[in-house]
């Protein structure tokens, strides 16, 4: 069974995670990436072009599927070896999240919507995907079929 899931990133470490070909989420915590299947989607959520002082822009960034099996460690240096997880990106284009604000289960009605976020990683539902992947105009349908 498919599910849906977002992580957390500034949009410089989403960018270097599609060139990669890989996820990394909650400071290289393995736990999330554990909860993933081959075949879940992944959609990440950015509120900053940079980590620590970048703009803030609060726009959904990339939209892929879980490629691989297990997470594996990945040695960055400086003794920092956070979990990957390979993950196959498709075509998309940001999308700000304030026209989906009242329109996703997690953030509807909300007064502090940005509060689930601050998990790192969560599960959202298809039909959440569905409105995020359509806002970024993902090519997740191939004649008429999921990828």
């Amino acid at each position: 069974m498919t599910r849906y899931w977002i992580g957390v990133a500034s949009r410089d470490h989403v960018t270097s995670g599609v060139k990669g070909g890989f996820c990394q989420l909650c400071h290289g915590k393995q736990q999330p990436l554990l909860r993933m299947t081959p075949g879940d989607w992944l959609v990440y959520y950015s509120p900053r072009t940079q980590m620590r002082e970048g703009d803030s822009i609060r726009s959904f960034s990339a939209i892929g599927r879980i490629a691989d099996k297990l997470p594996y460690a990945f040695d960055m240096g400086d003794g920092f070896v956070p979990y990957r997880r390979g993950v196959k990106f498709v075509h998309c284009t940001p999308a700000p999240i304030q026209p989906l604000l009242d329109r996703l289960s997690f953030t509807r009605g909300k007064a502090y919507w940005g509060y689930v976020f601050r998990r790192g990683a969560f599960e959202i539902s298809e039909r959440d995907f569905n409105e995020i992947a359509e806002a970024m105009n993902a090519a997740i349908y191939t004649a008429g079929c999921v990828l």
